[in-house]
């Protein structure tokens, strides 16, 4: 198993992380911290004929399955979390024209409903402690918006779609909360509130144009955006691909329902907080809620991946010294024998000399590194994929520990 190491100082490259998504197109329509650069898969997949089928078992986004899709590859995305299914399937779809043009006259009419007064504004969602996102006049105006979106356009057409998009744009616009690290903050409201609903209603206007120059800019190839669980692939998925680009959850505790609560309450996809921690559970890495509580009880699999480099580190965590030390030892082991049963699942999924890459970040606990991209290698070895390497790619922050990989290898 090689494994190479960076022959230069590596630098954080805000290019490989969500930033650089932000303003392009599609890709930039919501932000999510930890997604990953469609410069990454670009530079993947540049090289790949059109013909290479394309697989991301982590669907996040929809980066991997939108960025195949333009440069004209097919490809297949899969996620449990409903709401991101949405999205990647709102992002990777044929627009057409006309739907364009709808979707432009649809946004005037949800325009004049709210300044007009002349709908009944839709119940706020159950979210806790709802004050501390929105106050009382912004969340007023949220309800009407997201009431004359559904008054205005038929459900589940491109136009609502379109249209929801926008709205997601305009409610975290609008809210208090910070997505800059792994605990959620919210800022001053003072010094974010928009004091007129003008206001509110033209950032609405501009999220819109916003989401509509993306929708013109159609992808050459379909992609196809189904649900599946990433650790029974094998149950969900038939097709043979060529290319696997993804980038799974990351040992580290920070879940993706963290960021994505506020969409899926004001969409239907959450109704309560018990919901948002069983997604969780499911997920691999989650830790929203129960499924933190859920660690205690959670215990090693018969057919668990046996490691020395894996056992090492968690006994180091589980140290009594560490406090919640044998909680994250539990977490660590439920990650890594979730990815296990991931990985087992590739084989049946994988063309003859097919290529995986895993984009996928080591991380700490009490100062005792966890090597995500050797245990990675270790698996995909002892399954018998070959020419595995581990390639940094880039800081993840100030931290010289801290490094994000390319798990590369190739099947059969």
């Amino acid at each position: 198993m090689a494994f190479l190491q960076e022959a230069i100082p590596l630098k954080q490259r805000a290019d490989y992380t969500y930033r650089h998504n932000a303003k392009t197109g599609r890709h930039g329509w919501l932000r999510l911290t930890p997604a990953y650069s469609l410069k990454i898969v670009e530079e993947i997949i540049s090289n790949q004929p059109k013909s290479t089928f394309v697989f991301d078992p982590f669907c996040g986004t929809g980066t991997t399955a939108l960025t195949a899709a333009y440069f004209g590859n097919k490809s297949v995305t899969t996620d449990i979390n409903p709401f991101l299914l949405w999205l990647a399937k709102a992002k990777t779809r044929i627009y057409t024209n006309q739907e364009i043009e709808n979707t432009k006259e649809a946004c005037k009419t949800v325009i004049d409903l709210v300044k007009k007064q002349k709908i009944e504004p839709l119940a706020s969602p159950p979210i806790h402690n709802i004050e501390r996102w929105w106050k009382p006049d912004t969340l007023h105006f949220l309800q009407l918006l997201l009431a004359s979106i559904k008054k205005t356009v038929p459900e589940n057409s491109a136009e609502q779609t379109l249209l929801q998009v926008g709205f997601c744009r305009s409610l975290i616009q609008l809210s208090n909360a910070a997505f800059n690290h792994q605990s959620m903050s919210f800022k001053n409201s003072q010094q974010l509130e928009l004091e007129f609903e003008e206001d509110k209603l033209e950032q609405f206007s501009q999220n819109i144009h916003f989401v509509l120059s993306g929708a013109e800019d159609n992808p050459l190839e379909n992609a196809k955006v189904i649900y599946a669980d990433a650790t029974e692939i094998g149950n969900f998925i038939k097709e043979k691909f060529d290319l696997v680009i993804t980038s799974p959850p990351y040992v580290n505790r920070m879940s993706y329902i963290r960021e994505l609560r506020p969409y899926m309450y004001w969409l239907g996809y959450l109704l309560n907080g018990r919901d948002a921690g069983e997604l969780d559970w499911q997920a691999i890495g989650g830790t929203w809620g129960i499924a933190t509580s859920r660690l205690t009880d959670w215990e090693r699999p018969t057919n668990y991946f046996k490691s020395q480099n894996l056992d090492s580190v968690i006994e180091k965590i589980s140290q009594n010294d560490n406090k919640n030390g044998k909680l994250l030892s539990q977490y660590v082991e439920k990650y890594f024998q979730d990815m296990w049963s991931h990985f087992k699942g590739l084989p049946n999924i994988l063309s003859s000399h097919a290529q995986v890459h895993y984009i996928v970040g080591n991380s700490t606990f009490y100062g005792n590194l966890v090597s995500a991209e050797l245990i990675y290698a270790e698996m995909l070895k002892k399954l018998g994929f070959s020419n595995i390497k581990a390639q940094p790619i880039r800081k993840r922050n100030s931290k010289k520990d801290l490094v994000e990989f390319d798990v590369t290898a190739s099947w059969k």
